[in-house]
């Protein structure tokens, strides 16, 4: 059996889709349906069986087996980088991953799981390492503190751990993310609407639109999770992203582009983003090629075509 915690949000159904696609349903999802519309995401995927958080938690606390299972991809968080409950944070993004690690370590269970980009705060350099992250809200500190336990622990770790730290990542599967979408989703809702994509101006020094960001495209983050659970002998945390920064203009000029017609507007810049908000992202994936992952991934032109066509069923 493989276990996807968050296998009804964005990541997690794509990787479950990906297992099916190899032929694998013997699949365990995990996952809070108080939001019943990311059923959407799960509807035409195949699985063994569904168990809620808290239960699932329940049962990995109290150190119960689920069978014979290979690998847990551990998705499971909360991900909104505006909630600033540094309790409830901690309890759902990093009390939960350090029990779920021991749970795999003990059982011998490959454990991959989501980190994200956020752990480098508003830093220039994105190398895996101590001395660039400074994360700047909660959710990257949380991401950040497990990763540093990973860090600690892995020298005596029995099994695979693999950490990786997602830059903005978009694609199918991710409407049920509301505001949290990428820009990708909103530009093309935005077109349809009304033919105008609405971009933040300039800030940090970044002209109207300028900022940017590392999109990495959806089938690409799969391919590196389940090259990894193919290579049970890495380990390690990586960046997961293309290697290259584009602008939002990009994007919403490929979504334009897509479209055949609309137009950009500038909006202002909102205050309670300020001071908690990356202009710059870039990953250095120097350590995922090192480790042996070389496939190729998608610039922001390929992978908008890709998401646009399956958004409209083209």
């Amino acid at each position: 059996m493989i276990i996807v915690t968050g296998g009804a949000g964005f990541i997690g159904s794509n990787i479950v889709k990906q297992l099916n696609e190899r032929g694998e349903t013997d699949i365990l999802i995990v996952d809070n349906l108080e939001n019943g519309k990311k059923m959407l995401n799960i509807n035409d995927l195949d699985i063994a069986d569904y168990m809620s958080r808290e239960e699932f938690i329940q049962r990995i606390k109290a150190n119960e087996k689920f069978g014979s299972v290979d690998a847990v991809f551990h998705e499971g968080a909360c991900s909104a980088t505006t909630e600033w409950d540094g309790r409830f944070i901690m309890e759902n993004n990093y009390d939960y991953s350090k029990s779920l690690l021991h749970w795999c370590d003990e059982h011998r269970v490959q454990y991959l799981y989501a980190s994200s980009a956020s752990v480098y705060g508003s830093g220039l350099t994105f190398t895996e390492d101590r001395q660039y992250e400074r994360p700047i809200n909660m959710y990257a500190y949380s991401k950040f503190q497990f990763d540093q336990y990973v860090r600690n622990f892995m020298p005596k770790a029995l099994t695979q751990i693999v950490g990786f730290r997602y830059f903005n990542v978009y694609g199918p599967r991710e409407q049920h993310k509301g505001t949290m979408s990428s820009t990708a989703f909103h530009f093309h809702n935005q077109l349809t609407e009304n033919g105008i994509a609405r971009l933040f101006a300039g800030i940090d020094g970044y002209d109207n639109g300028e900022q940017r960001r590392d999109f990495v495209y959806i089938d690409d983050v799969v391919d590196v999770n389940l090259w990894f659970m193919d290579n049970p002998r890495k380990s390690g945390i990586f960046n997961l992203g293309t290697g290259c920064s584009q602008s939002f203009n990009d994007m919403a000029n490929a979504v334009v582009k897509w479209h055949g017609k609309g137009e950009i507007e500038y909006i202002p810049f909102p205050d309670h983003l300020k001071g908690a908000y990356q202009s710059f992202t870039e990953a250095d994936i120097t350590a995922l090629r090192e480790a042996g992952y070389d496939t190729a991934f998608r610039n922001v032109e390929e992978g908008v075509k890709c998401y646009l066509n399956w958004i409209t069923g083209d």
